[in-house]
């Protein structure tokens, strides 16, 4: 067991770009927030989620743009493998719960929530905050992905502006961490 936990957490450090603060291992912020699924609001509490099983935190930097939309039909398209593999999805961007609501069916299909987090709180407690280089210099998510487990640990974190690989690397990190946990947790 020891040493299937070392090597997700060897197979996460790889895979962590070396901006990204949070590493597999570390402690992972706990929060509440107003998310949205289906259109519906509701209240998202990681400790809640945690209880069922592994957590996919994913931020985004903004609902509606072509990436952040590929990203959650993405996910959406993956949903029912979460689900399969025991772990709950949540993505998390500084958009208003109004914008979530439109975001969680339109392009999340109803599969999973997001969540609004317009004062960045769990942003920058999950150091995925990111300023754009522009003469406005507006703050918003960067895009970075985290498997959470349900002792309240990171075990994975990747970060690439680009969505083509978040879902399929932490569907493969909550896989292995499953696999390795097929009593439960």
């Amino acid at each position: 067991m020891k040493s299937f936990i070392a090597s997700l957490m060897l197979v996460g450090l790889l895979a962590t770009p070396a901006w990204a603060a949070l590493k597999p291992g570390d402690a992972a912020p706990g929060f509440t927030v107003q998310a949205a699924v289906g259109g519906k609001d509701f209240t998202f509490s990681l400790a809640q989620a945690l209880k069922k099983g592994p957590v996919v935190l994913y931020f985004y930097p903004k609902s509606f743009t072509r990436g952040c939309t590929i990203e959650a039909h993405e996910f959406a398209e993956a949903a029912a493998d979460f689900t399969a593999a025991g772990a709950s999805l949540i993505g998390i961007s500084k958009d208003t719960i109004e914008t979530q609501r439109k975001f969680s069916t339109e392009a999340c299909r109803d599969k999973f929530p997001v969540a609004a987090d317009p004062d960045l709180s769990v942003i920058r407690a999950y150091d995925s905050l990111r300023t754009a280089p522009t003469a406005t210099g507006e703050t918003f998510a960067d895009r970075i992905s985290y498997v959470i487990a349900p002792g309240g640990r990171i075990i994975y974190a990747y970060s690439d502006p680009s969505p083509d690989k978040h879902i399929r690397n932490t569907l493969a990190a909550v896989r292995q961490w499953r696999a390795g946990h097929a009593e439960g947790h």
